[in-house]
């Protein structure tokens, strides 16, 4: 990477960081923070997995110093942020892969991560280990949804590409596909059934039928917005002219 590209990479990340604090605070409630996930999928593709790490790791430290927010600020971040690029990068460029990093990352190992944090650092009671779960997984599809339709548009108008070489990043031409991203929204609808299984546990004492029957219609909600996306998008045979 030549000195100009270097600095154009460092100068973006600083206007991430910069975002990021900025529009943190927007729909965030403990435990979820949309717009987080919006950038760190962006960062994750944009500039890859260790300065999309550095950069939640900056935003995070920031919002804990300046904003008085917990240590969820770093846990519902670096994971997601890091195993985004990872995906990314070992999927030779499919913005999905990105997205279900995202997910998997912040979703899951963050949540987990975050009982031990905030029982025994922030001294939170009343906590279990998959506490936060439900909701830093609504928080990864909200803003995770939102980075990735920004990324696919960017990759549609062959823009993408162009920013990724300016930045200095490595550069996937074709990684998507419509299969690709037809089986990634199917495969969070799994997520989604498994957060909706922890949401009902831990929050409703005596689950009736419309709860128990909640995990299933997630699921099926997913896999219909699959094969509405396939189709959608599918390119129309052309009829040849008689």
């Amino acid at each position: 990477m030549n000195t100009n590209k270097h600095v154009t990479k460092l100068v973006f990340l600083a206007m991430m960081v910069a975002l990021g604090v900025v529009i943190s605070p927007i729909l965030r409630v403990e435990g979820m923070c949309p717009m987080a996930h919006f950038i760190n999928v962006t960062c994750a593709v944009m500039l890859g997995p260790w300065y999309a790490f550095i950069c939640a790791l900056a935003i995070g430290i920031i919002r804990m110093a300046f904003m008085g927010i917990p240590p969820l600020a770093l846990t519902g971040a670096v994971f997601g942020a890091f195993l985004s690029g990872m995906l990314y990068r070992l999927s030779k460029g499919k913005l999905v892969c990105a997205f279900i990093g995202e997910v998997i990352g912040t979703g899951i190992i963050g949540a987990i991560v975050s009982y031990p944090v905030m029982t025994f650092i922030w001294g939170r009671t009343g906590l279990t280990w998959f506490f936060y779960v439900p909701s830093f997984i609504a928080g990864t599809l909200i803003g995770g949804s939102i980075g990735f339709i920004f990324l696919k548009h960017l990759q549609k108008a062959k823009l993408l590409s162009r920013f990724q070489d300016a930045l200095g990043s490595r550069v996937y031409e074709g990684g998507d596909t419509l299969a690709n991203d037809a089986l990634g929204i199917a495969f969070l609808g799994f997520i989604g059934y498994l957060a909706t299984v922890v949401a009902v546990r831990l929050f409703v004492e005596t689950p009736g039928p419309v709860a128990n029957s909640l995990k299933y219609i997630v699921f099926a909600a997913f896999l219909a917005g699959a094969v509405i996306y396939w189709f959608a998008n599918k390119p129309k045979a052309v009829s040849k002219a008689a």
